[in-house]
């Protein structure tokens, strides 16, 4: 199934995938269409069609979503990785805002991400804290080399 939102590097043939890297390696960034006008872009554009070449030439499907995407419960629990029941206390507990279509829950892409940077930065301060709880121990060994013996 063709989509827009959907950049399937399968669907190129190696002459193609060929071109993928002659972009990656040039040098002040453009568009350049078949007459020779050119358009340059502002470095952040550059930047994330860098991104979509270098994971098409890993041969990785690329999907772009708008911000105002909207995704059903399960959809956006598979997102997150999660039950939909757990998904679903979440957005109860106002963790996640959510509008409802008739009866039905949806969730803005923006809202999951939202979630997602701050669920993200929850966890990796509890490894922090985790971590400085153990090394102020004594009980963390940093020459450790893994070697059971």
């Amino acid at each position: 199934m063709k989509s827009e939102n959907r950049l399937d590097a399968s669907l190129l043939n190696p002459g193609e995938l060929d071109q993928l890297a002659d972009l990656v390696n040039r040098g002040r960034p453009a568009l350049v269409d078949g007459q020779g006008h050119r358009m340059e872009l502002p470095q952040p554009i550059f930047e994330m069609l860098l991104h979509v070449v270098q994971q098409m030439q890993q041969h990785r499907a690329i999907v772009m979503l708008p911000e105002d995407e909207t995704f059903t419960t399960q959809a956006a629990a598979n997102f997150l990785g999660m039950s939909r029941q757990h998904f679903v206390g979440l957005l109860e507990s106002n963790e996640i805002p959510y509008h409802r279509v008739g009866s039905h829950r949806r969730v803005y892409f923006k809202d999951l991400r939202n979630y997602q940077r701050r669920r993200d930065h929850a966890r990796r301060a509890g490894m922090d804290d985790l971590f400085k709880k153990v090394k102020e121990a004594g009980v963390y060994d940093a020459d450790y080399s893994g070697d059971a013996r």
